[in-house]
């Protein structure tokens, strides 16, 4: 009778378990559900409207066809290879700007002599778009991949060096006091306090400059390339091959929203005390 008490309460469990597993996932399908009203509202008057005749067909055509030319180029291995060569330029320019403008922003926020000695050059070339300056390094570097990767590093490093020194500055000054208070020297006191507060905003400064890295290499790729999205587009535009035109902006913007969720995914595995806290 014993056994059996328990094997039913054993199947008990399990079903309530099964019952929220299921809950939760028909919470999680609702949620998507939610969010993707917009963008499928959005589709739908793009495949409605050309066949409506609201709009001009030969110049905005329905988003079936756009599908179809998006797969078409993927099929032939254009798209693949234009995708490649943008990605390559792109996170070559991200990471290099990652790992030269955060220590730089670090080093700026912490320490008030560097913070004096570099923020009039920086406010001077902050305020310079990289767009602007795109002619100085094409003739500097050339028409060449170094051009492109340098565009790119220039658009991420100041979003990048700005939101670290903000975080910095901005660390709870309570935290601060309490952590000299415990006797920490200045060197634990910025790897223990210091840094870990900083995380969140100098986050926010990567996912910027996770953005600016595909729109502005995509606008460089439009001057002087010979492949990458950028070309695409415009050859395309060109060639009034509108549809494979449409196909190449949908990679960009997908592109971007996979970086973007890639870095808040990494973000939250990185400031899971954040959340903890705040909890």
């Amino acid at each position: 009778m014993a056994n059996g008490g328990g094997s039913e309460t054993l199947v008990l469990y399990e079903k309530r378990g099964w019952l929220r597993e299921q809950g939760r996932s028909w919470s999680s399908l609702r949620k998507a559900l939610r969010n993707s009203i917009a963008i499928i509202g959005l589709l739908t008057v793009w495949e409605a409207a050309p066949r409506l005749g609201l709009v001009n067909v030969t110049f905005f055509p329905p988003f079936s066809e756009v599908v179809q030319a998006w797969w078409r180029l993927l099929a032939a291995g254009d798209l693949a290879e234009h995708t490649a060569a943008s990605l390559s330029r792109s996170f070559s320019g991200f990471a290099l700007a990652i790992a030269l403008s955060i220590p730089l922003g670090l080093a700026i926020g912490w320490w008030k002599t560097v913070a004096e000695l570099l923020n009039p050059l920086l406010e001077l070339m902050r305020n310079t778009a990289a767009l602007a300056i795109l002619p100085v390094f094409i003739l500097l570097l050339g028409l060449g991949e170094t051009s492109k990767i340098a565009i790119v590093f220039y658009a991420c490093a100041f979003p990048l060096l700005l939101n670290t020194i903000s975080g910095v500055k901005n660390v709870d000054p309570l935290l601060i006091k309490s952590a000299r208070s415990m006797g920490l020297s200045s060197v634990r006191l910025f790897r223990k306090v210091i840094l870990p507060a900083s995380i969140p905003t100098i986050f926010v400064g990567i996912r910027q400059a996770g953005a600016s890295s595909i729109l502005v290499l995509v606008a460089a790729e439009m001057v002087g390339a010979k492949s990458g999205l950028g070309y695409l587009v415009q050859y395309a535009q060109f060639s009034f091959l509108i549809t494979d035109m449409y196909a190449g902006i949908i990679t960009i913007s997908v592109i971007g929203v996979i970086i973007n969720y890639t870095l808040l995914f990494v973000e939250r595995r990185l400031t899971g005390w954040k959340q903890t806290y705040s909890e």
